[in-house]
């Protein structure tokens, strides 16, 4: 049994990271209101371009743009868009997203489809590094407010790649917020738009559109704020899913430290008891003896 210097070293080890944990569970829920605050106030705006898109591409039926032609040919190469966090101790959110983003990697290599990444953050860009995925951009270190300025750049390689038709399709992998205890790994197809994704309502009214200057800028430079709006939803919903994620876990941590600490006091206390009972024989012992 360990002395009891060593289970007080112990002890004092558990407690400093019990301290460390608790505020960083602080830390993480003061992080998570305004990240669901933002992830909600993006949300109106994200439905009201997606609306407005569906009902221009069935208003102007004689133009369809790139984003929603699918392809002629047999699908041959896609790119992903992986967003993931920059930093770990958020429980298994990376974990599941690149999961779930390398079961559909398998899918379409299975199937002949080649792949390469767009990786938004640390955990991606690194997990994409060491299984040997091809990476044609990143971006790292957006901090707890996702600016679009830093997303479009990277973004834009694969939006081009499809427009100029080399690529067959793009897949987006993120984790979606449902509720604080509760974040979803999702795997949704961006390009071509969905036609789920882009329906109108079945019997809704269809709007008539006046075009300046014409159709096809108004549609061109709409389709490009859509798909903008999309993966920037997509951040902020990964942003809120992390912190609500590290909050809980470090709830998790410094839970246990407090059962650890109990049960190496527990032990200790044995321990000592233990001790000063051979003493105290030791000493009846010598009395007996004299």
């Amino acid at each position: 049994m360990a002395g009891g210097k060593e289970i007080r070293g112990k002890i004092k080890s558990v407690e400093n990271t019990k301290k460390i944990t608790k505020a960083m569970e602080m830390v993480a829920a003061s992080k998570m209101r305004k990240a669901q605050d933002r992830m909600r106030a993006a949300r109106p705006y994200a439905e009201k371009v997606r609306a407005i898109t569906a009902n221009l591409a069935q208003a102007n039926p004689e133009y369809v743009h790139a984003f929603m032609k699918a392809p002629e040919k047999a699908v041959k190469k896609v790119g992903y868009i992986v967003v993931s966090t920059d930093k770990g101790l958020c429980g298994g959110l990376n974990t599941n997203v690149l999961r779930a983003f390398t079961n559909k990697l398998k899918e379409q290599e299975g199937a002949g489809v080649k792949g390469e990444v767009v990786a938004i953050g640390n955990k991606a860009f690194g997990f994409a590094n060491r299984s040997g995925v091809k990476v044609v951009a990143h971006t790292v270190q957006l901090g707890d407010t996702p600016h679009l300025e830093r997303l479009i750049g990277p973004v834009k390689v694969l939006l081009d790649a499809y427009s100029e038709g080399k690529l067959d399709a793009v897949y987006l992998c993120y984790t979606r917020f449902i509720n604080t205890m509760r974040q979803e790994a999702v795997v949704d197809q961006l390009l071509p738009l969905a036609a789920e994704r882009m329906a109108v309502e079945s019997g809704a009214h269809r709007w008539d559109y006046i075009y300046e200057p014409d159709a096809k800028t108004v549609i061109d430079d709409l389709m490009v704020r859509y798909v903008e709006a999309l993966i920037y939803q997509a951040v902020a919903e990964n942003m809120a899913s992390e912190q609500s994620a590290r909050m809980v876990a470090m709830k998790a941590a410094t839970d246990n430290a407090g059962s650890v600490i109990g049960e190496l006091k527990l032990v200790y206390n044995k321990t000592r008891q233990a001790a000063i009972t051979k003493e105290l024989s030791e000493i009846v012992a010598g009395a007996a003896a004299v």
